[in-house]
């Protein structure tokens, strides 16, 4: 479905506001592939992301009132969404076992930081941890996750093949994980911030 403009958007938003079910359905299909395509990047299961996605429109029609049409839809959507998550990743760090399947379900993600994802402090946390590692694995890193270019693309700049590129980065999604422990508020913002890059 195109997406909608921002006349189309604030039209159906007032009709949401009055309750209007059909507003709430067009609005629904034009979010939900998104938001489900990122929530399925970083929990890896089907029936959690339609849990979350379900969970996150039903509190949407529970607030219609509240929402204000002049303001981006988007935002307010992903910030409810955010919390949602997050809340998630509490529960999860409760239980251990369903804490090991996520992170390792979740090895793969990759790590594009901008400064206003994380705080501050967490920016330099993370800037710190990077430092850590070996020249080259941090490189690398930096190369890839940071900066987002393409394994080839790597191996032409640094002259190396893409298995050890990939060995590099292995290393150091453990080293992170462990650096900052698998539950971590860093490690959560983190995967926050790379779940609701570029929506």
């Amino acid at each position: 479905m195109t997406k909608l403009n921002q006349i189309d958007e604030k039209s159906l938003l007032l009709q949401l506001k009055d309750g209007d079910e059909r507003a709430f359905e067009i609005l629904y299909n034009n979010y939900k592939t998104r938001i489900a395509g990122n929530l399925f990047k970083l929990l890896k299961s089907d029936d959690v992301v339609k849990e979350v996605l379900q969970e996150l429109f039903f509190k949407i029609w529970e607030v219609r009132a509240q929402i204000d049409p002049d303001k981006s839809f988007k935002s307010y959507l992903f910030r409810i969404a955010e919390n949602l998550v997050y809340d998630y990743f509490r529960k999860v760090a409760k239980d251990k076992r369903l804490l090991t399947k996520l992170m390792a379900s979740s090895s793969e993600l990759y790590f594009h930081i901008e400064e206003d994802m994380l705080s501050k402090e967490d920016a330099q946390k993370l800037e710190h941890a990077i430092s850590l590692m070996p020249p080259q694995r941090k490189m690398v890193f930096t190369l890839c996750k940071l900066e987002g270019k393409s394994y080839r693309e790597v191996e032409e700049i640094m002259g190396i093949n893409t298995k050890t590129i990939s060995s590099h980065m292995l290393q150091a999604n453990r080293f992170l994980k462990n650096h900052f422990g698998e539950a971590s508020t860093l490690s959560i913002s983190i995967v926050l911030g790379v779940l609701f890059k570029g929506l």
